[in-house]
């Protein structure tokens, strides 16, 4: 049994429970179909869409607050559509292992993100990230993935560690996002004048 087939499955999903108590719990559903991974996440976020889309296509940072990536970087730009390579190491308690890939980012800002594999450990991707803004300050974020790793992934434990995979790096691209709410909303407050003699 390949569990670390499985884990690889959910590195990739990069072009996403949330702990954020303005935000609704991170709803994934994973499916596996004739050798294929199908995979849904759904979650709302309070924040305005272009703060999202901000954090979602910052792949020159993203390693700084994706703790299983170690660099991601745009390496070209090709047909309108950025070339994105990332490296890194995924862990689910004592297994551990190395990933690279190299995908094709098509954005249409600020509302959707289309990806597909170039090169890596995947015989086939195709993703696509959808922001929508239901009302002012909090957007929807919904993102659909196919995928097919190179090795079998376990019907029983496969889909659950894509699950905890996928939902932790929701929970860690979600605190980034609030993290730059407080610095804008620090940097906008005017500083305190000083107190009369």
């Amino acid at each position: 049994m390949d569990a670390r087939s499985a884990l690889l499955c959910a590195v990739l999903l990069l072009s996403l429970p949330c702990t954020s108590v303005q935000a609704q719990p991170v709803d994934v559903q994973v499916a596996l179909q004739d050798g294929k991974v199908v995979l849904d996440v759904t979650a709302s976020v309070a924040a305005e869409r272009e703060q999202v889309w901000a954090v979602l296509t910052d792949y020159e940072h993203m390693a700084g607050f994706v703790s299983n990536l170690k660099s991601s970087a745009v390496i070209g730009h090709e047909g309108g559509a950025l070339q994105v390579e990332q490296s890194g190491e995924a862990r689910h308690g004592l297994l551990h292992f190395a990933f690279h890939s190299v995908r094709s980012v098509e954005l249409v800002a600020p509302q959707e993100i289309r990806s597909h594999l170039v090169s890596g450990d995947f015989k086939s991707y195709e993703a696509t990230t959808r922001l929508t803004a239901p009302d002012s300050g909090h957007t929807l974020i919904t993102f659909h993935g196919e995928y097919v790793p190179n090795r079998w992934v376990p019907p029983g434990i496969g889909p659950s560690l894509i699950k905890s995979e996928t939902g932790r790096q929701y929970d860690e691209l979600i605190a980034e996002i609030r993290r730059r709410q407080g610095a804008a909303a620090h940097v906008a407050s005017p500083a305190s004048s000083p107190a009369s003699p």
